[in-house]
């Protein structure tokens, strides 16, 4: 007897789901590598600051996002990062190591290195500053069962003190101790920098805060912010940049070879 209208008497209905499944899988791999390249592309060459390397796929067309305080973002933004790089290579190849040129902690160069982000501070759900220091953030307070940080002294990698702990810069959003602000010694008079606590060992017993990224002498250049109660999200990225470069670059040896 003969059937009308099966198809499982001569399709593998198991082979065709499976074709689907790889057909959607590479449909899905192509879109997200396409969306992630809606920041940090086109590539800058080695060879010359003509070629565009986009790679494959293609980047996406541009798509306008309406943020919350009533700006727009492009993305991609359709600008390329044209700063100067302060260091050159070590080597006569393309893709070798770059050796700084200049202040290796304020010019962007490896470990110091920082992102060109919204200069506006972030904002918590309720639309104050995510970051604030406490003298502001007046509804948060220190543990007492924690030792408070303020009037603790900063003391360098290289164990000299580098300043006074003077107020703490909180998260709200998170809530958590996001800087140590300190009062540092400078060529024209003291002035207040912030310190990221990731960067920061607290001795409670010993009222002290070590920074082992960073030299006492090196904290008088921490890049300074525009506003005393409230930091950006890009100011917040070159402070960290510095610290994160004291790291490698703060003594010579430090990028040394170990043996």
């Amino acid at each position: 007897m003969q059937q009308t209208g099966a198809i499982t008497g001569y399709i593998d209905v198991a082979q065709v789901t499976l074709y689907i499944f790889w057909g959607f899988f590479a449909a899905l791999v192509f879109y997200l590598r396409q969306e992630d390249k809606r920041e940090g592309y086109p590539l800058i060459s080695d060879r010359s600051d003509n070629i565009r390397v986009e790679g494959f796929p293609p980047m996406p067309a541009a798509k306008t996002f309406l943020l919350r305080d009533g700006r727009t973002y492009q993305a991609p933004p359709g600008n390329i990062d044209t700063r100067y790089v302060a260091a050159e290579p070590m080597e006569r190849f393309l893709g070798a190591p770059l050796h700084p040129t200049g202040n290796p902690l304020l010019d962007a160069v490896g470990p110091a290195s920082y992102a060109m982000r919204d200069d506006h501070p972030e904002l918590t759900a309720e639309g104050d500053n995510r970051c604030a220091p406490l003298r502001v953030a007046r509804d948060f307070s220190v543990d007492p069962n924690d030792p408070d940080p303020r009037g603790m002294i900063v003391v360098g990698a290289d164990g000299l003190e580098a300043g006074v702990v003077r107020d703490i810069w909180i998260d709200r959003s998170e809530p958590g101790i996001r800087y140590f602000e300190a009062e540092v010694p400078a060529a024209g008079g003291p002035r207040n920098v912030l310190v990221p606590i990731n960067f920061s060992r607290v001795n409670g017993e010993r009222r002290e805060i070590r920074v082992p990224a960073l030299k006492a002498a090196q904290f008088a250049d921490i890049p300074a912010i525009r506003s005393p109660d409230e930091v950006s999200a890009r100011e917040d990225d070159i402070i960290t940049g510095y610290f994160g470069g004291g790291t490698l670059y703060a003594d010579p040896q430090r990028a040394e070879p170990i043996l």
